[in-house]
């Protein structure tokens, strides 16, 4: 079976200068890759690579088995940024329902099959009651669940999510865990960039990148102490129970469990409206 992603010693970055290189790997359909990393580890550039939006700068790169953005390739794109909310006085449903545009057209008519696209994407998120409301009206929480459920109801077979959980307080957090799951479960592929470990371990593939390929794997091989100190600048004691930031001389105290990085937390992001719940911008 043609593979859902195949990089062969690819490097990816811009204008012909390299982010990170030695890139390879293979992704079937109905698995999930999670690239961690750092911010300017090239993470974000690998997602927008594959999406076929910029070229890559060296090694070999198919996606479902063509060049990446040929006509055909059924792509969903995630990225970090999303503006139109704040442009237009657009609804919650409107937003979801764009992601039946690539199939039907700007023009097309939407049929019942799409609707109910958007309706199982919209229960998944835990987002129908927030329906009507302005997308400018949300919280940043509550935009992203809006706009992941967008990305699913493209129903595409591959999926690429740039930081999907930033912003999800930890029931919306289970919600999207079960979403990818589902996505995998119908034989979907994904690609999600990261720096939640807990998230990571939920793949079954891991790619941990810091301007070089710091390790690649199943979760257990690549998400040990050592490449993620090796990738995030931290010391790590105990089976997780201690986290150094030598960046900022802080050490913290968890619990047992999976390590956590300080520093960067997993599911948080601090721009506006960072937490989900309902107030606005």
């Amino acid at each position: 079976m043609t593979p859902a992603v195949e990089c062969r010693d690819l490097a990816v970055g811009y204008n012909g200068h390299a982010v990170v290189g030695g890139i390879n790997l293979s992704l079937a359909s109905g698995r999930w890759l999670a690239v961690i990393g750092t911010n300017g580890s090239g993470k974000s550039t690998l997602l927008r690579t594959i999406a076929g939006l910029i070229p890559a700068v060296a090694g070999t790169l198919q996606v479902q088995g063509r060049d990446p953005g040929a006509r055909g390739v059924g792509v969903s794109y995630l990225s970090q940024s999303h503006e139109q909310g704040f442009l237009l006085p657009i609804r919650a449903r409107d937003v979801v329902r764009m992601g039946r545009w690539p199939a039907r057209g700007l023009t097309g008519r939407l049929r019942a099959d799409d609707d109910a696209l958007v309706d199982d994407a919209m229960d998944a998120m835990g987002i129908r009651a927030l329906a009507d409301m302005p997308l400018g009206t949300l919280s940043g929480g509550q935009c992203q669940r809006v706009h992941l459920a967008q990305a699913v109801c493209r129903d595409a077979g591959l999926l690429l999510l740039d930081e999907p959980t930033a912003g999800l307080d930890a029931a919306s957090r289970e919600r999207y865990l079960a979403l990818m799951d589902a996505q995998r479960a119908r034989g979907a592929a994904i690609v999600t960039a990261t720096h939640d470990v807990r998230e990571a371990r939920r793949a079954d593939l891991v790619l941990i990148v810091a301007e070089r390929v710091v390790a690649c794997g199943p979760p257990d091989e690549a998400l040990t102490p050592s490449s993620l100190a090796d990738a995030f600048g931290v010391v790590i004691e105990d089976g997780g129970a201690t986290v150094i930031d030598p960046h900022h001389g802080h050490e913290h105290h968890h619990g047992p469990g999976a390590p956590h990085v300080h520093g960067h937390a997993p599911g948080h992001d601090h721009g506006p409206g960072g937490h989900d719940h309902p107030h606005g911008h």
